[in-house]
């Protein structure tokens, strides 16, 4: 029965019709990927609510806590099944990582059970990766390589399902990064009017993240939960560094830096803000300038693969077909 399926997967008109499936599938989800695409910015700025209102929580309990009472803490909890496996197999120790809620929250996942959710998948992709890798190679197609290398391969799908989990989270950091990036400099240009027109820097903060949200939602959540941390943590710095780190940006770091130098020694933020903001939109332009350099060598690759073989066609094709037509009326 194996040997039948695997005929069937291995057949080149098969293969040769699901790779078309698949090439139509996927045209037809980047074409109808705009309709489909719906602004989350409501339930980002929800979570930033329910963030604020923990922070809230803290305060209050940090209040009571210094006035004599006792109170329990208010921090969310994890409950679930990824949890229950996380403690009682001790992930958070086996697969320790020092940076995981730092990398977590610069791909825009915050609170206890991400980080449960990534030690969960930390542990299990590797079995699943090695599992795949086995089936396919010792019940499908083996390729006909030897066993040792077959083991290899398996044992190469467990390393790849180990490092899976950080790949992921990886690249959602950096989508999120691009994102924040791409309206930064827009949005300290309505930082900068606001705040000249006489607005406190919360209240400017957040109208500015209200404005940006239709260009970037994720800049409008960090935004909102600047104004959240500004409000509740007992340092106001913390809440800079605390941006700082999430967007891992050295445009937003030095805005952070320039605006903690500014409430520390009281200079004028307006000047800090407008020279921010030039910088800014020379980093995003300069960014632009290397992608654009580095176009024409990625291109170099897709032209000779599709356009070329086209090309050829088009300008030999009727001298063929004409000599083909010569050659058919000589013998004829």
């Amino acid at each position: 029965m194996f040997s039948e399926i695997a005929g069937a997967i291995l057949n080149f008109n098969n293969m040769l019709l699901g790779l078309v499936g698949l090439v139509t599938f996927a045209t037809v989800l980047t074409l109808a990927s705009p309709l489909m695409n719906r602004s989350n910015l409501e339930g980002r700025l929800k979570s930033v609510a329910n963030r604020r209102e923990e922070l809230r929580r803290r305060s209050r309990e940090a209040l009571a806590q210094k006035g004599g009472a006792t109170a329990a803490t208010l921090r969310h909890t994890d409950a679930g099944l990824y949890k229950t496996i996380v403690d009682r197999l001790q992930l958070s120790r086996l697969l320790e990582d020092t940076a995981v809620v730092e990398k977590l929250a610069q791909a825009g996942f915050r609170g206890p059970r991400p980080v449960t959710t990534f030690y969960f998948f930390r542990f299990i992709t590797p079995f699943v990766f090695a599992a795949v890798a086995a089936v396919y190679l010792f019940l499908i197609n083996g390729f006909h390589l030897p066993v040792m290398s077959r083991i290899c391969i398996c044992i190469g799908g467990l390393t790849l399902g180990y490092y899976a989990p950080n790949v992921y989270i990886s690249n959602m950091a950096s989508r999120r990064r691009e994102s924040i990036v791409a309206g930064f400099p827009d949005s300290l240009d309505l930082l900068l009017i606001c705040v000249e027109s006489g607005m406190s820097i919360e209240a400017a903060l957040q109208k500015v993240s209200q404005e940006i949200g239709g260009a970037s939602i994720e800049l409008a959540e960090e935004l909102s939960l600047l104004v959240a941390e500004l409000s509740y943590l007992p340092d106001r710095r913390l809440a800079y560094d605390g941006l700082a780190r999430r967007t891992n940006n050295p445009g937003v770091k030095s805005v952070a830096t320039a605006m903690i130098q500014a409430e520390r020694y009281g200079t004028p933020l307006g000047a800090a803000l407008r020279v921010m903001a030039k910088e800014n939109r020379e980093l995003r332009l300069a960014a632009a300038e290397k992608k654009a350099a580095a176009l024409p060598a990625q291109l170099t690759v897709p032209m000779i693969l599709f356009f070329l073989p086209v090309l050829f066609v088009v300008i030999l094709g009727p001298a063929i077909i004409k000599v083909q037509d010569i050659l058919g009326h000589k013998h004829g």
